[in-house]
C-alpha cells in the first residue's frame, strides 16, 4: 500500500503522485507475487463497467450451493476481485496479463455467475451474505495454486483481513503528502470491532521522490 504521511491512500488530488504510483510498481514487482487482490471500489475501474441497483438486487433466492467456476486456461497470474453483491460487470476476464477471479457471497444469482462464466472470469463463493475472507483464501490456495499473495486495498478489505487475523506482512510505501481531508480512506478501515495488531520492524529504505519504503511483520 502506500499512503500520505497521515495514512490516507486516495492519491488523487495530491501534488505529483506519479512518484508514488512509480515507487509502487517497483516495490509490486519485488515481490513477484502469485497474484493480488482487491475491494470492489478498487477494482471498479479495471472492470470498466457496474451492475444497476436493480441487478444487484435479484439474489439466489434457492439457498442450494452452487459451484466455483475456474475458466478454462493456462493462466500464471491472478487479480483476485472481492465483489459480496456482485456488482462489477466485468467486460474482460484480464487485467495486464492477470487473470480475473470475482471473490463472491452466496446471495448473487446464478443470472450474474452465467455472465461471468460467458465472460470468461472464473469466480468463487464464500460465504453466505458477505465474503468470508479466511474461507476464500483457502479457496484461493486450493483452486489456483497461490502462495503469495498481495493485498492492495481498499481500506475496508486491508482492515477486514487484518482483523481477521490474515495479513503475514505489511508493506508500506510513505509519500511526501500531508492529506488532511476528512472521510478519506486510510491504511485499514475495518467495519467489525477489532484490536490493534502489534507490527515488528523489518526493513526502512528512501526511495526516489522522496518516498519511504518501511516493512513490517504482523506479530501473532
Amino acid at each position: 500500500m502506500a499512503s500520505s504521511i497521515d495514512g490516507r491512500i486516495v492519491v488523487d488530488g495530491w501534488p505529483e503522485p506519479g512518484a508514488v504510483r512509480r515507487a509502487y510498481e517497483r516495490v509490486h514487482g519485488n515481490y513477484a507475487p502469485d497474484g493480488w487482490m482487491c475491494g470492489r471500489v478498487t477494482m471498479e475501474p479495471f472492470a470498466k463497467a457496474v451492475r444497476s441497483e436493480e441487478e444487484v438486487a435479484q439474489q439466489n433466492t434457492s439457498g442450494a450451493a452452487r459451484d466455483d467456476f475456474i475458466a478454462p486456461g493456462d493462466f500464471e497470474s491472478f487479480a483476485f476481485a472481492i465483489d459480496a453483491s456482485g456488482k462489477l460487470a466485468w467486460q474482460s476476464n484480464d487485467i495486464d496479463g492477470d487473470h480475473v477471479v470475482a471473490i463472491l457471497s452466496e446471495r448473487v444469482s446464478d443470472a450474474y455467475l452465467a455472465s461471468l462464466r460467458s465472460a470468461g472470469v472464473s469466480y468463487v463463493l464464500a460465504g453466505r451474505e458477505t465474503v468470508d475472507v479466511a474461507r476464500a483464501l483457502d479457496k484461493i490456495g486450493t483452486h489456483f495454486h497461490v502462495k503469495t499473495l498481495m493485498l492492495e486495498g481498499g481500506g475496508a478489505i486491508n482492515g477486514s483481513l487484518l482483523a481477521a487475523g490474515l495479513i503475514d506482512e505489511v508493506s508500506l510505501l510513505i509519500a511526501p503528502v500531508a492529506d488532511g481531508r476528512r472521510g478519506m480512506a486510510s491504511l485499514f478501515d475495518a467495519d467489525e470491532a477489532t484490536s490493534p495488531r502489534g507490527l515488528t520492524l523489518e526493513h526502512v529504505e528512501r526511495l526516489e521522490d522522496g518516498v519511504v519504503w518501511l516493512r513490517y511483520l504482523v506479530r501473532a
